[in-house]
């Protein structure tokens, strides 16, 4: 399990505990964070569970897979060095206390 704050684009903050194994996106929608759509319901096939991870943890972090790097050049906001695709973050106990921040968009 692990603690993930949710920021969205007005600074609005959610704290939500996310089981391990669990992906950023499902973390968000089953608690119901407004800045995840998530429309292709997390297999990579949209664009719209964007998110910048906190840069501090970027490293600890599998690199994005070709499918994800595809779909990152889709977004709706500006694409930056932390950009990922909520759905292909698996959360683990090493991510306990990352900051996730939502774009103004997402589709």
């Amino acid at each position: 399990m692990a603690k993930v704050t949710f920021i969205e684009h007005d600074g609005l903050e959610q704290v939500v505990d996310i089981p391990t194994g669990w992906t950023l996106m499902q973390g968000a929608v089953q608690s119901g964070v407004a800045g995840i759509e998530g429309e292709c319901g997390g297999s990579c096939a949209c664009a719209t569970c964007h998110c910048y991870v906190d840069e501090a943890l970027v490293d600890f972090l599998p690199p994005p897979s070709e499918t994800e790097e595809e779909m990152l050049g889709c977004t709706a906001s500006e694409r930056r060095s932390n950009s990922r695709l909520s759905c292909q973050v698996r959360v683990s106990d090493a991510l306990d206390g990352i900051v996730v921040r939502l774009p103004e968009a997402q589709s």
